[in-house]
């Protein structure tokens, strides 16, 4: 049983937590490093060369996207948001495109897309190459949560 001030201490923790939703999403593409043809760091000749991503390849990219909530009541409704992000990767004008982009890269720029829609919000953004390797990288505004009681 909690006592009095347990109960305080634990509804203050709780209307006080940073919230975020998360969803995933994959997409396939085709992306090349041409620097991986011509940089002696990545041209090795070797059991490390990776010239061969200088060539365009196929991967399926993985997509792991937060966002940070100001309530728990479905602030964002992840289902909706997931299909707004998935409609950006596609179509023949798709607003993102990988080409050249690493990880990094197309993690940043899905970040500015989000930040247009959803402005003043933390985000994190994860991106592999089918699952194996890729980045994560937090976007934090260092505003404070809007907190609802």
């Amino acid at each position: 049983m909690m006592t009095q001030e347990l109960r305080e201490t634990a509804e203050r923790i709780k209307n006080s937590a940073k919230k975020m939703i998360w969803v995933t999403f994959q997409k396939e593409g085709i992306h090349c490093y041409p620097a991986a043809a011509v940089d002696p760091a990545l041209a090795t000749g070797d059991q490390y060369d990776v010239s061969f991503l200088a060539s365009p390849h196929r991967h399926i990219f993985h997509f792991r996207v937060w966002i940070a909530v100001t309530h728990s009541d479905r602030d964002v409704e992840f289902i909706q948001f997931k299909r707004w992000l998935e409609q950006l990767y596609s179509g023949p004008s798709s607003v993102l495109q990988l080409n050249y982009r690493s990880c990094e890269m197309i993690a940043e720029e899905l970040y500015l897309q989000i930040a247009a829609r959803y402005p003043h919000r933390n985000v994190w953004i994860e991106v592999s190459e089918d699952g194996e390797n890729g980045c994560f990288i937090k976007f934090d505004t260092h505003r404070p949560q809007l907190i609802s009681v």
